[in-house]
């Protein structure tokens, strides 16, 4: 077996105006290709490890052969990030979670509104490529981290409910360098109802 890059759910241009169809074309069939297309060739000499899914590949990381670990946890990490990433985003979409995400975040964070702050100066921050997370840590609490070029939370044993890539890839055909502006245009596209389900299927 090998990993697959995943169909978008929805097409091309379904995000306009907040993230354009060029974009969104380069950046799964070129860029999550490209992910894909190493990551298979850099377990060709692993035993094993073809067995497991992406998440399971990461968690074990320390298991991987030495010789191939940094490529597994760069490429296999710009798989799951960028295979979730298509996930949680989408058209029309709620302005904000309900249910027991949203209580929860409330709970931690003191309201959405700081929530969505918090995140948002976070990867705005966040030096060079990479991404802004909202986890769920090995205790089972919501936190936000960034992780630097296409590391993963998985490799640390947390559970990613919502990611943010940063990269420049991801914004700069539309924003060029205005990462703030992509930031800002990005919490429209939000699919808070995969959120919530990911987030219920951890706490059952």
């Amino acid at each position: 077996m090998t990993y697959q890059l995943p169909d978008l759910p929805y097409a091309y241009y379904a995000l306009e105006p907040f993230i354009d169809k060029e974009t969104m074309q380069i950046h799964h069939d070129k860029h999550h290709a490209t992910y894909v297309e190493k990551l298979n060739a850099s377990i060709e000499e692993c035993n094993g490890c073809s067995d497991k899914s992406i998440e399971e590949l990461l968690l074990s990381i320390h298991q991987i052969p030495e010789h191939v670990r940094q490529a597994v946890i760069n490429n296999g990490g710009g798989h799951a990030n960028h295979s979730l990433y298509w996930i949680i985003m989408g058209a029309n979409g709620k302005k904000q979670p309900e249910g027991k995400l949203a209580d929860d975040i409330k709970t931690t964070f003191g309201s959405f509104d700081q929530f969505k702050a918090e995140l948002t100066a976070q990867a705005i921050s966040r030096f060079g490529s990479g991404w802004a997370w909202l986890n769920v840590s090995e205790k089972g609490q919501l936190h936000i981290e960034t992780t630097i070029n296409q590391d993963s939370p998985l490799l640390k044993g947390h559970k990613p409910l919502l990611c943010l890539d940063v990269w420049e890839h991801a914004y700069y055909l539309k924003y060029k360098n205005k990462r703030a502006d992509y930031i800002e245009a990005w919490w429209n596209v939000v699919n808070w109802n995969k959120v919530e389900e990911l987030y219920n299927q951890f706490k059952k």
